[in-house]
This record gives C-alpha cells, sequence and structure tokens, in this order.
C-alpha cells in the first residue's frame, strides 16, 4: 500500500499512485474543511477565536493545499493572532504567508499592522509600501500608511527630545563638575518636587534655593519669596533678625551617572537606559564626607557660588539653607545643638 512507501521514494505501480492520490485528496479535503471552519468561529466572536487559530493550524499542517491556499491559512491565523493582541505571532504567520504568496495583500496589510502594534516602525512603512506598490488604490493600507507615518514622525520628535535633554544635561554635569561641587542625594522632594539648576547660555548657573525655617520647618522657595511670613506674629524675622546656615558633613557625593540620572528625571530622556553607563563610575569612586554634621553659618558677604563649593558641603539636589532668628526662643535650641533637621 501506498502509505508504506519510504519518504522520498517514487511509487512503483498504478495502485500505489492512485493511492497517494487519494491521501492526497482526503488531506486536501479536510484542510479546505478546517479552513472553512475556523472562518465561521473567528465570526462567532472573541470567545471562539483560540478554537478558530487551532482549526487554521491543522489546515496548516495538512500540508495539501497550494502555497497561494496556505498562504491564505497564514494570514488568517494572523488576523486572528492580531485580534487577541498576540502581535508577535501575528507578524510571524504574516511574514510566512508572504513568503508563500508575495502579493497576499491581506497577509501584506497585517505584517504592516502588527508591526505597528510591536512599534517596528521601519517594518510597518516597508510592509506597507509593499502593499500600496501592488494595490495603489487599497484604502485600507493608505489609512494605516498615514498612521505609520504620524507614529514614526512622532518617534522623531521624542528622539530630538531626547537627544536635546540628554545633551543639556550632560553639558550641566560638566559645569557642576567644572565648578568643584558635590551634589548629594535629593532631600524634600515634597518641597521642592523636580527643581534643578539650569545653565544658560552664557555658561552661567542658575539655583533654585529652598529655604527651611528651622524653627517652624515652613519653606520658602527664593524665586518666589514672600513677604511677609504668615506664621511669624511676633516679628522675629525681620532681615536684621535671621541667620542662614547650612548643614555640613551631612550625605554622601553622587557618582556621575547617579547625579546624571537624577537630573534626568522629569525629561523625556528619563527613560533612556544605559544612559551615564560609559562613564563607569561607582559608588566607591566617590569621597565620603566623615564626621558627624554640624551647622556652618553663611556670610552675607560671600556669593552663592563660594558657599557651594565649600568642601563639606554636599548640595541635596539644589541649595538647602535653614533660616533662624536671634530673636526667637529657638535660636538658643538651635546654636547648642539640639535642634536636627528632620530625616528624609
Amino acid at each position: 500500500m501506498a502509505l508504506w512507501i519510504d519518504k522520498g521514494s517514487e511509487p512503483l505501480t498504478q495502485a500505489e499512485k492512485d493511492d497517494l492520490d487519494a491521501i492526497a485528496a482526503i488531506k486536501e479535503s479536510a484542510a479546505s474543511e478546517l479552513k472553512e471552519k475556523g472562518n465561521q468561529y473567528v465570526k462567532m466572536g472573541k470567545k471562539h477565536y483560540p478554537v478558530a487559530i487551532d482549526c487554521y493550524t491543522r489546515a496548516i499542517n495538512q500540508k495539501a493545499l497550494s502555497d497561494s491556499e496556505t498562504s491564505i491559512l497564514f494570514a488568517n491565523r494572523a488576523h486572528v493572532n492580531l485580534l487577541l493582541g498576540n502581535y508577535r505571532r501575528a507578524l510571524t504567520d504574516t511574514e510566512e504567508a508572504i513568503k508563500l504568496c508575495p502579493s497576499n495583500i491581506k497577509a501584506i496589510y497585517r505584517a504592516a499592522k502588527a508591526s505597528l502594534s510591536l512599534n517596528l516602525l521601519a517594518e510597518a512603512h516597508s510592509h506597507c509600501q509593499n502593499g500600496l506598490g501592488l494595490d495603489t488604490s487599497n484604502e485600507e493600507l493608505k489609512k494605516l500608511g498615514r498612521q505609520i507615518d504620524a507614529k514614526i514622525s512622532e518617534h522623531k520628535q521624542h528622539e530630538a527630545q531626547v537627544s536635546k535633554a540628554l545633551a543639556e544635561t550632560k553639558d550641566l554635569v560638566s559645569a557642576i563638575e567644572n565648578r568643584g561641587l558635590k551634589i548629594g542625594k535629593a532631600m524634600f522632594r515634597e518641597l521642592t518636587g523636580l527643581k534643578k539648576p539650569v545653565l544658560d547660555k552664557n555658561n552661567i548657573l542658575h539655583w533654585p534655593v529652598l529655604l527651611l525655617y528651622a524653627e517652624v520647618m515652613s519653606s520658602d522657595f527664593i524665586e518666589d519669596f514672600c513677604q511677609p511670613l504668615p506664621w511669624d506674629d511676633k516679628n522675629n524675622y525681620k532681615r536684621e533678625f535671621v541667620e542662614l546656615y547650612y548643614e555640613a558633613g551631612s550625605g554622601v557625593p553622587l557618582s556621575k551617572t547617579k547625579f546624571l540620572h537624577c537630573l534626568l528625571e522629569g525629561t523625556a530622556a528619563s527613560q533612556r537606559e544605559g544612559v551615564g553607563n560609559e562613564d563607569r563610575d561607582t559608588d566607591e569612586d566617590i569621597n565620603r564626607i566623615t564626621g558627624s554634621s554640624k551647622w556652618i553659618k553663611v556670610s552675607e558677604r560671600r556669593t552663592l557660588h563660594d558657599v557651594l563649593r565649600e568642601p563639606n558641603f554636599i548640595i541635596p539636589g539644589i541649595p538647602v539653607f535653614y533660616v533662624v532668628s536671634k530673636q526667637s526662643s529657638f535660636y538658643g535650641k538651635f546654636k547648642s545643638g539640639k535642634w536636627a533637621a528632620p530625616s528624609i
């Protein structure tokens, strides 16, 4: 019987040839029937999609249909996988369909759609152009092409924003390094948000500065300074009574890589992987400031730049200064070291 003929062997008798033809006809009929069943299951709705996929798979495995018919099976299975959100499987099926029949427009359309869903924009554009080359009036492909072009434009715009953010941030890091400043872990984010220093076109650093009134732990930003202070009912915090302090020896300077990532927070490049890794610096490369922290009074005659360059000043993200009043009863507690900033 033909069933026992070795694979690759030629039938020797007419009976064997007839048997093989009969088997091929049965497999072809089964594949066609499975294809139609799959189509019906697709029409019956989402809960029947897995059964439809199984039907198409079994039809493909019959290996009984022509290349063009098998291409349709792969394209149909891709369609169901697209409906289920299985975009990678859908793309694989469309690629098989196109190999078997390069003119299968539905397969090309679904390949473009799957590629777009996977954010493979170059591949999506290529498939779409190939399809329109075969059918210039295909409205579905034209519509999808416009979506792909819009996505490509959006991607290019995002990449431009990422490149700009990276360049500006690296310039900022270099400017801070060149000034000999040390940046530590950001503190008081609930008060400052993502406030960061800015480097202008004249290479001048502009710092947002947080003022903390230690006695009541109220705060102000310098750029939005408000007078009078609503809680200062005794007028202790007048210009002539206040002193400014920073906490010295507190915290550890960030590595260049960690500082770069900190500055990129909130920018278009915040999710970019591998940024700064080329510097290969580690926490071990950074000198830890040893000893207990202490309060250092800031002289009015000194510039912000000079103060920030102090070896024992680790800038907690942005400069933070503590304001105390010589007129307040709190002043003695602060000066004697009996008050500490709240830990963050």
